[in-house]
């Protein structure tokens, strides 16, 4: 949990968003096989939500999915402060570009073509997924890993190859604020 404001902080001034309430107030510890998901409820008017976090670990996929945890909690957030709608695909596709940004802006500086494609190749092309593909969460995942993938390939990657995370803050920040219909769009057309 001590990485957690770290990330958060860095995700919201990336973007530029409102501060939110720390993501910390919202953890409940998983059992020990747990993944990170994030428990959302309405009622009364109200929005009510748990993040999820498996124990702590050191491995990288562990880091990922604090990264990914963080992520969801911001959208719904940000959507939710704005009044505006998500969907379970956005929250995902958002989650796999964030997963790079976090990890680019952790660089700290330009990533060389290798760097950016090997990066690309470990969150995108090399990943296992739980679910099996003919279930619809595992259509979901499969479609915001591949959309992602093509946005970070064709209008992020070559940006950061170049000059660095900073230059392409302006791409990342106007999908960031998209709606899902427009991040689909925007990432099968990169």
């Amino acid at each position: 949990m001590a990485r957690l404001p770290g990330i958060q902080r860095r995700l919201q001034r990336f973007y530029g968003l409102d501060v939110a309430p720390d993501v910390r107030e919202f953890v409940q510890d998983g059992a020990d096989d747990s993944r990170e998901h994030l428990l959302l409820r309405e009622h009364a008017g109200t929005l009510e939500l748990a993040l999820v976090l498996p124990p702590p670990g050191e491995s990288a996929d562990h880091a990922l999915q604090l990264v990914e945890g963080v992520s969801h909690f911001l959208l719904l957030w940000e959507r939710a402060r704005t009044g505006l709608p998500t969907t379970l695909l956005e929250l995902e596709l958002q989650a796999e570009v964030d997963k790079y940004v976090f990890l680019t802006m952790v660089a700290r500086r330009a990533l060389s073509p290798v760097r950016a494609r090997s990066l690309h190749g470990k969150l995108y092309d090399h990943v296992t997924f739980l679910h099996p593909p003919h279930t619809e969460e595992g259509r979901r995942y499969r479609l915001a890993n591949d959309l992602a993938a093509r946005f970070v390939a064709r209008a992020v990657a070559p940006l950061v190859a170049r000059d660095g995370l900073g230059s392409a803050r302006p791409v990342l920040a106007r999908f960031y604020r998209f709606g899902q219909t427009d991040k689909i769009r925007w990432a099968s057309a990169a």
